[in-house]
């Protein structure tokens, strides 16, 4: 497996891979999902130019597309460029639990710290981006647009943070218009 930075080529691979990624079947607590709200984001940030492109990666084995990490433009106190939007983060079924999505972690953290980078905003599952370095937003004076709570909007500081970075964090357009 290697990793480098997604192609425009890639971009029906890396649909179908958000789609098997977040597809699961209905369950007591939840309904069953088709992958497509994820992968329609991702469609939805790079329509509309906010996908960062050297921070998008993807992982290939064999020749296929086995995960893919999206990051893209966001806003603090409507100030673009300050932070950076982590997610999603998807990983064809069959790869998951073999390290693809902590490689590509590592990755885009290192990426975001090269091209200066001041930080990394995402939500996500509080047992699994904390070894990546990621914590609660709020620590750091920087607030969610909803009210998730400090457990799931995590940030992670990088090299060129400096301070004084707080305020109010919103993502691009397209996740605004999320509907899940």
């Amino acid at each position: 497996m290697f990793i480098r930075q997604e192609l425009p080529s890639d971009a029906d691979a890396i649909r179908a891979l958000h789609l098997r990624a977040f597809a699961k079947p209905a369950t007591p607590d939840a309904p069953a999902t088709d992958g497509s709200l994820e992968a329609d984001l991702v469609d939805e940030l790079r329509a509309e130019g906010d996908l960062l492109a050297p921070l998008c990666l993807v992982a290939v084995a064999d020749g296929v597309v086995v995960g893919h990490v999206a990051m893209s433009r966001a806003f603090l106190d409507d100030r673009p460029g300050a932070l950076a939007a982590l997610g999603p983060l998807g990983v064809l079924p069959e790869r998951q639990g073999a390290g693809v999505g902590s490689a590509l972690m590592h990755a885009t953290i290192a990426a975001a710290d090269a091209v200066g980078q001041r930080g990394i905003v995402l939500l996500g599952h509080p047992t699994y981006y904390p070894r990546f370095g990621f914590g609660p937003a709020v620590d750091h004076g920087i607030t969610p647009p909803q009210d998730w709570g400090p457990a799931v909007f995590m940030l992670r500081t990088l090299g060129a943070w400096g301070d004084g970075l707080t305020g109010a964090f919103r993502y691009a357009p397209a996740f605004e218009r999320l509907d899940g």
